[in-house]
């Protein structure tokens, strides 16, 4: 994208142009994508990159002195997001001594840990139809559930700067998308 093209959608991204924002991501996520890959993160950790560094956007738009370097800033901001799950990830040991992996396995009888084994995998399973049926949602009910589940959860008036849906609204909107997605795994049995 050119930064004139930019700086003008900036300026109509912080005046509410919804539009003007969907550009803004369509044509600055491959930028963003392209430090989250060069940084070589976990597909997870990649997504949770991406999703924060957009909504940091979000956060500081109005606030952006030079709109026509957003491409700089969100570069920038990718990296250092990067940079913080990289050095989360050092602090984990990789380790195969099971003594060291699970110290209270040593207090559990082999029946426990067949019903603890059991039960670990039929979680693992709803799960990934809760996340199977979320897929399914519509592409609103995703972004608010989304924003709305970052750790540590956004005001309303973040979210609403975030996705262009007025304060009031997000709170029944996020009602719908939950019963929708309850009703969606009661019909497959997942609950």
């Amino acid at each position: 994208m050119d930064r004139t093209d930019v700086g003008a959608l900036v300026q109509s991204a912080v005046d509410g142009d919804t539009a003007a924002w969907k550009a803004l991501v369509d044509g600055l996520s491959p930028l963003v994508w392209s430090v989250v890959r060069a940084h070589r993160l976990s597909d997870a950790d990649g997504h949770e990159v991406y999703q924060t560094v957009w909504f940091r956007f979000a956060q500081h738009l109005g606030r952006i002195r030079e709109p026509h370097k957003a491409g700089s800033w969100l570069a920038s901001t990718a990296r250092n997001e990067c940079l913080k799950v990289i050095k989360s990830l050092r602090r984990l040991t990789p380790t195969d001594d099971p003594l060291l992996l699970d110290r209270a396995s040593e207090d559990l009888t082999p029946e426990q840990s067949v019903l603890d084994s059991e039960e670990a995998a039929a979680q693992s399973e709803r799960v990934r139809f809760l996340w199977q049926e979320f897929e399914a949602l519509g592409e609103r009910c995703r972004q608010l559930l989304r924003v709305l589940i970052a750790s540590p959860p956004p005001s309303y008036q973040e979210v609403s700067a975030a996705l262009g849906i007025a304060v009031g609204s997000i709170g029944p909107m996020r009602q719908r998308c939950l019963r929708r997605l309850r009703a969606r795994l009661d019909a497959r049995g997942a609950l």
